[in-house]
């Protein structure tokens, strides 16, 4: 599978996806973003970073560029899509997936890594993983709070598209381990398809093993293996 990662002016996380994904065997390549995707592209990254320098809104700028109509194109086809933290924030920007992201209730900058609790183990993303576990990944944002009306939350739990919620070690989702106020300690949601997700932890970041670190994120990623 050839994976495009796309990169916008302020991306800073491409050249750590396609390291990761080259670790596990998969074919990556980072895509400019004016330059549109490859034809032979079987899926696509969404990558993390400060897209025009997160002006306006976060990812609002990168969802509005050309090439995010032919990823929304791709998505509807079935090619697998994942956006990664500012990826997330364009995914949601660009209506891949339902909610936003907003200023952590910390109103800071959040760099620390964090729980979460699978809660659908029946996707390609968390395939890797049984429901309910418990895996370690990092966050690195300044506007990573879920936020999604009353209406349009139900309507997410009714349909199941809850990915992963924050949660402690014991797998429990409380306050305390919400890193940032999202609403039902939310970090990771599908889009109308199983193929398309967003989440603000960043995998990418725990996959190498030589760094050190969980390499729990891993499981995510295979989801292009």
């Amino acid at each position: 599978m050839t994976v495009a990662v796309v990169q916008f002016g302020g991306s800073n996380c491409d050249r750590d996806a396609v390291r990761a994904l080259d670790h596990l065997g998969v074919d990556a390549e980072r895509v400019w973003h004016e330059d549109g995707l490859p034809d032979d592209a079987e899926g696509i990254v969404l990558p993390g970073g400060f897209s025009y320098g997160d002006y306006l809104r976060a990812g609002a700028m990168a969802a509005r560029a050309p090439i995010m109509d032919e990823v929304r194109a791709a998505a509807e086809e079935g090619v697998p899509v994942i956006g990664i933290c500012n990826g997330a924030q364009i995914g949601s920007e660009s209506g891949l997936t339902p909610g936003a992201f907003t200023t952590n209730a910390s109103a800071r900058f959040q760099c620390e890594p964090v729980r979460l609790r699978v809660e659908r183990a029946d996707t390609p993303w968390t395939a890797a993983y049984g429901e309910g576990d418990v895996i370690e990944v990092p966050i690195a944002h300044g506007e990573g709070r879920f936020e999604i009306s009353d209406e349009a939350h139900a309507d997410l739990v009714d349909d199941d598209r809850v990915l992963f919620r924050y949660c402690d070690a014991d797998g429990n989702v409380t306050d305390a381990a919400n890193p940032n106020g999202s609403t039902d300690n939310v970090a990771g949601v599908l889009g109308e398809r199983e193929t398309v997700a967003v989440l603000m932890p960043h995998p990418e970041r725990a996959t190498l093993p030589d760094l050190g670190r969980s390499t729990d994120g891993a499981g995510i990623l295979a989801a292009f293996a």
